[in-house]
């Protein structure tokens, strides 16, 4: 059984993810900006955590700490997305994305990085997304936050000093769940994105609805939490997405690779 700590935990990849953690006799204490709208879910501790908000990642990390005694793994999942021309994004726009997919997330893992050092062993398991390596158009802040924790992912690999506290970054392509709902769009394009904004869109859309469900990133998780010395990165998706295209872009040139991503995309 072991302790684990878990962003996001009330739809979609969270979820699935603390649905196969407890199933299996792991005690997860599962975050959300409003913890009514977690699983009721025996071995689930629900608790209040907005990655916007720098004092409740704190006090959310601090209180379920106190409760747990201490946390093996420490999950990175929650996030949002915005669709937009990468133009005409405000900075408001561009901050709330790096706040939450990147800022809030590396607040939380120095946490539980400190928290693990007494030990000193655990897992830290953030997941990223393959946006981070190929671009979604017209999700310039969400592909470069992700980019950037996935940067910075690999810095902290290079530099913490040998011990038995891991770090991963787990990179998902698309998984069928509720995210395109709650992405925020920006006001309508003007005439020269419009026609691509809505084939991307269209494109995004069909791509979601015929992606792999969150159970796969959750079993993949599994399989991290089970190894002894897990990789520090890792795919989840169906196999195109996850091995062939990053295989065949990692020898383009970036003047095919756009090409290519025009063409995935319709645009």
């Amino acid at each position: 059984m072991k302790r684990i700590f878990l962003t996001g935990a009330s739809s979609g990849i969270g979820l699935a993810i603390a649905k196969s953690l407890v199933a299996r006799g792991d005690e997860v204490w599962g975050t959300s900006r409003d913890p009514a709208r977690i699983a009721p879910l025996p071995r689930l501790h629900p608790l209040r955590l907005d990655l916007a908000d720098s004092g409740s990642i704190s006090s959310g990390f601090n209180a379920a700490l106190a409760e747990a005694g201490h946390f093996d793994v420490v999950i990175n999942n929650a996030g949002s997305g915005h669709f937009g021309p990468a133009e005409h994004l405000s900075e408001k726009e561009i901050a709330s994305q790096f706040q939450v997919l990147v800022f809030g997330q590396l607040q939380l893992m120095r946490l539980a990085l400190n928290a693990m050092q007494s030990r000193p062993q655990g897992l830290i398991i953030n997941v990223t997304s393959l946006a981070s390596r190929l671009p979604v158009p017209f999700m310039a802040a969400y592909n470069s936050a992700k980019a950037a924790l996935a940067a910075f992912t690999m810095s902290i690999q290079l530099e913490l000093p040998n011990s038995q506290i891991h770090i991963v970054d787990l990179q998902p392509g698309d998984i069928c769940t509720g995210f395109n709902d709650a992405v925020a769009k920006s006001a309508k394009p003007d005439s020269r994105y419009q026609a691509n904004v809505a084939k991307t869109w269209d494109a995004v859309e069909h791509n979601m609805k015929n992606a792999p469900k969150p159970d796969l990133v959750a079993r993949r998780v599994c399989e991290l939490i089970d190894q002894p010395n897990p990789p520090p990165q890792a795919t989840a998706g169906d196999a195109f997405q996850t091995k062939i295209a990053p295989l065949i872009f990692r020898f383009l040139p970036q003047r095919l690779r756009i090409w290519g991503l025009k063409k995935y995309y319709g645009i």
